[in-house]
């Protein structure tokens, strides 16, 4: 099943897609198993990030292919790092690029939605903590990055798209084809099998020290290819078997009065 969360109108709900319909999901999917009354054709809706998480946590260098891109050492454990929730926004959202900055950069990423709450998980038993499966794009400020301001780096508002839906009928997240576009172009193009850690094995890891409720999310890293963008490009991220992730890039906005 396909779970959504969409505005249409002023309302704002949960959904399901069957075929190129949504249909309602009551107070969310994770209190309905099965879809509810028709609501709308997917394109007359506006289509949210499926989901609104309390934690956003990503595993950093989980691709070999990145590893040895970038020369860096091979892990011996997960290296964990935080987005905030502010940087979220849903697909079709403009990612905007803030003033100053010299270079800003997409990684295409798989992303966990947690199902249930979470805490010291085993590796085995991840599968039963997991609601479903969408894309990321894990957007990042490099100078910051560069200058150690890892917080303002990551989480800088539209820094974290997530979308189009959840898929919850991935039974093994271990072998998808991923891939990042810019303006058409193919600039990632690795498969999940590459990760260090694994799905499992990440969330068996967070889970020790952090506890992920329903609704949170677990980036779990990007392959080789990670590239600049700048205003005007469209950046789209393929998941094989989830969907595709489209955002716009647009330079830096001028504060509401």
């Amino acid at each position: 099943m396909r779970l959504v969360r969409y505005r249409k109108g002023e309302h704002t709900g949960a959904g399901a897609l069957v075929g190129e319909y949504v249909h309602d999901m009551g107070d969310g999917p994770l209190g309905r198993t099965r879809p509810g009354p028709r609501v709308a054709a997917l394109d007359e809706v506006e289509l949210l990030a499926p989901c609104d998480p309390r934690v956003i946590v990503c595993a950093g260098s989980n691709y070999a292919g990145q590893i040895a891109e970038k020369q860096r050492p091979w892990p011996t454990q997960p290296a964990l790092f935080l987005k905030a929730p502010n940087a979220v926004v849903g697909p079709g959202a403009a990612v905007i690029r803030p003033a100053g900055l010299r270079r800003l950069e997409y990684e295409g990423e798989l992303a966990v939605v947690i199902g249930r709450t979470a805490r010291e998980v085993t590796a085995a038993s991840f599968a039963d903590y997991v609601l479903g499966y969408t894309c990321a794009n894990d957007v990042t400020a490099d100078d910051w990055r560069a200058d150690g301001q890892w917080a303002r780096a990551k989480s800088a508002d539209t820094f974290c798209p997530l979308g189009p839906w959840i898929e919850t009928e991935i039974a093994d997240p271990a072998s998808l084809r991923l891939s990042t576009l810019v303006n058409g172009r193919t600039v990632q193009d690795g498969s999940t099998s590459e990760m260090v850690f694994g799905v499992g094995e990440l969330l068996a890891f967070v889970t020790r020290w952090i506890t992920l409720q329903p609704g949170d999310v677990l980036l779990t890293g990007s392959p080789a290819g990670v590239g600049p963008l700048v205003p005007g490009d469209r950046v789209e991220i393929r998941i094989e078997g989830v969907g595709t992730l489209s955002n716009p890039v647009l330079g830096p906005q001028p504060p509401e009065v």
